[in-house]
């Protein structure tokens, strides 16, 4: 029987770079060999390791697809995983102090990602070309032989014509846009066809507003502002100035590639059960809508509807929402931060201190980092870099995970000129700081590095502030939706800060909180409690009462906007006393008994203001109709018999009294008799 020991597989990429092999071997498992050129001179070593079929972690990712062949060759049964530890640990003037850093990325690269779904986007070539003149003719010249095209023009007046009609040229102005690859929608105004007779220029017929042209992609070559959002990230949108022929050239690479079907991931997974923007036609919820860059998010009766073909994966929706109805899936929340448990833990584990976690994507921030490797000092060797799909993604729970897993910072790395707007990062990063510096971290440990510049980034970092570290770390494994792991985040942070408090203030649209009850307003209606999305405000069926459990609060304001008696104000906070307590009694009054009967139904303090006010106001609950007020202080089954018992509707106006012949014929019936009145 071969070996069953996992193997580590470390090489110094031609004595490039130092290598610890004893830290490595405090935070990793198995069996460590480490070489000097694995991928050539010593790749019989790799060779014996994957004979077996036992897990192989190889410790380079430049030559990952020479050491697949490989073992695709043998037949290996081996799983392989890969991770770059030279550009991200051992290229660096700090590299012979990375063997703690080394060992944390080798032992999260083990951490899975869960598989992402997939949307399918069909094109079958379709192609509206808007331009102004014979550029956007010339664009579709040179695509008519691979797409459908049609030209439209908004300032046609000295495009000649064509000898040939190789497909439309049409007038018109786009009025609105909307769709994405393979499903476009536009409206045109001006609408007009050419007259077949042009001679010199184009000569367009009578033009009609309102036309609706469908295609599947557009290249727009008008020079106008775009038509769509975050237009960079629409798929099937193409866009340039036709002054730049360089960027018309692009397009029409771009363009000639953009048949047949196209997978693009599922970024968001959407629960519209947990969505807190609407109840009863009272919007409560906006933040997802206020930040998403390309529109793909719209309002859908009580919740909202993502676009997953519109959806370019930002993550700003999942970062903000507050319920978890929006949660990002590439990876989820709680593999994220298993991810993040490990790097911190092993890291610590195998000897390191004052561990700054660095989050960036793939497409801006490995590549600096891979400069700064290449070309200048590398990164510090405390500082743990954390590739996600987008920077934005992040949630104020994965940095809170970080610094109660032990770090003692955090930097996100984005565009020194973002791609669209990061609003929605920079309050989770106020939030996430606002609340490390209240538990005794430090100040300013949490910061977005807007670089394009390697050693700038080496800079900010090297110039970073060290906060203090947790004593007493938690080793709690994340698990669960969003909302329930951030109660479990948020309560191990308490837990593992250097100096607790009870209760941080926050700023507006923080997700956490509680709310204000004016006791003299509050009639304990419980529109309120019907309302709430995730239950945070709740009532008790045997009593006249109004609940509230804190901790699953996430500021939606639909109470405060659904209270008839403006009795209620959001108070944004993190308390950690009400996280930890059971549900708070906002108010609570006596019943009311049945005058009848004796059951209690409605509050004491409602039925006698209501009593009160129509006594002092209206004429059918006053005089020798006080009787009727009696209705009011009955339940419900006691009220209807009253009514049906006594023959007398109490919201109708009194009967005229009924006349009779000797009425009429008193001797004393005079002036004064009503009756007598209408016949005089």
């Amino acid at each position: 029987m071969g070996d069953t020991t996992p193997h580590l597989m470390i090489c110094t990429c031609e004595k490039t770079m130092p290598l610890d092999a004893q830290a490595i071997g405090r935070g990793c498992a198995g069996q460590i060999a480490q070489a000097n050129q694995l991928c050539g001179l010593e790749i019989d070593r790799f060779k014996a390791a994957i004979i077996d079929g036992v897990p192989v972690t190889v410790a380079c990712t430049q030559e990952a697809s020479l050491f697949r062949e490989i073992a695709e060759y043998l037949a290996s049964s081996s799983a392989l995983t890969f991770v770059n530890i030279r550009e991200t640990a051992g290229w660096s003037k700090d590299a012979a102090a990375a063997g703690p850093k080394t060992a944390a990325l080798i032992a999260a690269a083990a951490e899975d990602w869960s598989p992402v779904a997939a949307v399918m986007l069909e094109s079958n070539g379709v192609a509206l070309i808007y331009g102004r003149d014979e550029v956007a003719i010339e664009v579709g010249r040179r695509l008519a032989d691979r797409l459908d095209i049609t030209v439209v023009l908004t300032e046609p007046a000295d495009a000649p014509p064509p000898p040939s009609n190789e497909f439309p040229i049409v007038r018109g102005r786009v009025r609105n846009g909307r769709g994405h690859l393979g499903q476009f929608e536009l409206t045109i105004d001006d609408y007009a066809f050419p007259a077949p007779s042009s001679r010199r220029r184009l000569e367009f017929g009578v033009p009609r507003d309102g036309a609706v042209s469908t295609c599947d992609l557009v290249l727009d070559l008008s020079g106008d502002p775009p038509m769509f959002p975050a237009h960079e990230l629409r798929p099937g949108y193409l866009r340039a100035d036709p002054r730049d022929r360089a960027a018309v050239e692009k397009v029409i690479a771009d363009a000639g590639h953009l048949v047949g079907s196209f997978e693009k991931p599922r970024f968001i997974e959407f629960d519209d059960s947990l969505c807190a923007h609407s109840r009863s036609g009272i919007t409560g919820c906006t933040r997802c809508l206020d930040l998403c860059p390309t529109g793909a998010i719209t309002t859908d009766g009580n919740a909202v509807a993502i676009d997953p073909a519109i959806c370019a994966g930002c993550g700003s929706c999942a970062a903000a929402c507050p319920t978890g109805a929006a949660s990002y899936a590439l990876p989820a929340a709680d593999a994220l931060i298993r991810r993040l448990r490990t790097l911190v833990q092993v890291y610590r584990k195998a000897g390191g201190v004052n561990a700054v976690v660095l989050f960036h994507d793939a497409d801006h921030g490995a590549p600096l980092i891979d400069a700064l490797a290449r070309f200048g000092d590398g990164l510090p060797a405390n500082v743990l870099p954390l590739r996600v799909n987008e920077v934005t993604q992040v949630g104020t729970e994965t940095i809170a995970a970080s610094f109660a897993y032990g770090a003692v910072g955090v930097a996100l790395l984005t565009r020194a000129r973002a791609r669209h707007d990061s609003l929605g990062l920079r309050r989770v990063v106020e939030t996430s700081e606002t609340i490390v510096a209240a538990l005794g971290f430090g100040d300013g440990l949490v910061r977005i590095i807007e670089s394009d510049d390697p050693d700038q980034l080496r800079s900010a970092l090297d110039a970073a502030p060290v906060g203090v570290a947790s004593q007493k770390p938690p080793s709690f494994i994340p698990r669960g939706a969003k909302r329930s792991l951030i109660e479990t985040v948020f309560r191990e942070l308490h837990f593992a800060a250097p100096m607790p408090v009870d209760t941080v203030a926050l700023a507006p649209l923080a997700p956490f909180g509680s709310v204000l009850l004016n006791d003299e307003s509050c009639t304990l209606c419980h529109s309120c409690v019907a309302a709430c999305p995730t239950s945070a405000l709740s009532d008790n069926p045997d009593r006249a009462m109004l609940l509230f459990t804190e901790s699953i609060c996430v500021q939606c304001g639909l109470c405060e906007a659904t209270c008839p008696e403006d009795a209620i104000t959001l108070q944004p906070q993190l308390d950690f006393r009400a996280w930890n307590a059971p549900k708070r009694v906002l108010k609570e009054e006596d019943p009311f008994q049945c005058i009848a009967c004796g059951k209690p139904f409605g509050t004491k303090s409602t039925i006698e203001r209501v009593v009160a006010k129509l006594e002092q106001t209206h004429w059918m609950f006053a005089g020798v109709n006080a009787r009727r007020i009696d209705v009011v202080k009955m339940c419900e089954n006691c009220r209807v018999e009253a009514v049906v018992n006594e023959s007398f509707d109490p919201h109708a106006a009194p009967r005229p009294p009924t006349v009779t012949t000797d009425d009429y014929l008193r001797p004393e019936a005079g002036k004064d008799n009503p009756t007598n009145k209408a016949f005089k």
